[in-house]
């Protein structure tokens, strides 16, 4: 089985897993099935002593398909590089 990867950033102003949860959306959305993900970083801004952004960096996991459906980690990676 081929599998690509790519890295999101997520936001939220609900908390870190919100943002997990946000990066994991978008990441279904541009590449389909995503099969697995690595939180390698948290982060906030904070205004005025209060958190007011939640930040998570992630590694996404995906099987690629091709418009047909079929599995191409070739189109998948042009994505990457046209994106």
């Amino acid at each position: 089985m081929q599998v690509g990867f790519v890295e999101y950033i997520g936001e939220s102003h609900k908390g870190w897993e919100d943002a997990v949860k946000n990066a994991v959306d978008d990441a279904v959305k541009s590449y389909g099935n995503v099969t697995g993900v690595e939180v390698y970083n948290l982060t906030a801004d904070v205004h005025e002593s209060r958190i007011v952004d939640y930040k998570a960096n992630l590694k996404i996991a995906y099987t690629p398909r091709s418009e047909n459906g079929e599995f191409s980690l070739d189109e998948s990676m042009e994505r990457l590089y046209l994106a």
